[in-house]
C-alpha cells in the first residue's frame, strides 16, 4: 500500500500503480472542452472552448442536479440528441462523439463537453478502449 505522499507526488505526475493496475490521476493539464451544438444547418457541430476565450465558464452556472453515470466498453449510443442542456465531465475511461459528417470526436478523462444539441440530427457516442467510461453529468437549468 503506497504512503500518503507517495499518492500526493503520484498525482502530481500524473499516474501511479497500485499492484498491476496502473490509476490514472487528471493533473488539470489535459482538459478538452468542447461544445456540442445544433448548426443552422440542423446537424450538429463540435467547437472547442477555452477559459481564456470564454470568461463566462468561470462564473456560477445554475443547475438542476448532476448523475454519475458508468458504460461498459463497446457501448454505441446510435444518432441522438442531447436531452437538455448539460455539462458531460469524463472522470474515467474513454469515449468517442460521431458527427453526420463522419468525423469522430475522442474524449478522455478530465474532458467537459457542453451537450446543447437539444434539435437537430443529433450524434453517436460510444466508448472506447477497454475500460468503462464514468461520467458526471449535469443537468443545467433552462
Amino acid at each position: 500500500m503506497l504512503m500518503e505522499w507517495e499518492l500526493y507526488v503520484s498525482s502530481l505526475l500524473g499516474s501511479t500503480k497500485i499492484g498491476e493496475t496502473e490509476l490514472r490521476i487528471w493533473t488539470g493539464d489535459e482538459m478538452a472542452f468542447h461544445r456540442l451544438y445544433t448548426g443552422s444547418d440542423g446537424h450538429s457541430h463540435i467547437e472547442e472552448m477555452d477559459l481564456a476565450s470564454q470568461p463566462g465558464l468561470t462564473t456560477l452556472h445554475a443547475t438542476k442536479g448532476i448523475v454519475f453515470r458508468s458504460a461498459e466498453p463497446g457501448r454505441f449510443s446510435d444518432w441522438h440528441n442531447a436531452p437538455r442542456r448539460q455539462y458531460v465531465i469524463t472522470l474515467s475511461g474513454e469515449g468517442e462523439i460521431g458527427l453526420r459528417d463522419g468525423t469522430t470526436h475522442q474524449v478522455h478523462p478530465g474532458d467537459v463537453n457542453l451537450a446543447e444539441d437539444v434539435t437537430g440530427d443529433g450524434h453517436t457516442t460510444r466508448v472506447v478502449g477497454d475500460t468503462p467510461r464514468i461520467t458526471a453529468t449535469v443537468h443545467l437549468e433552462d
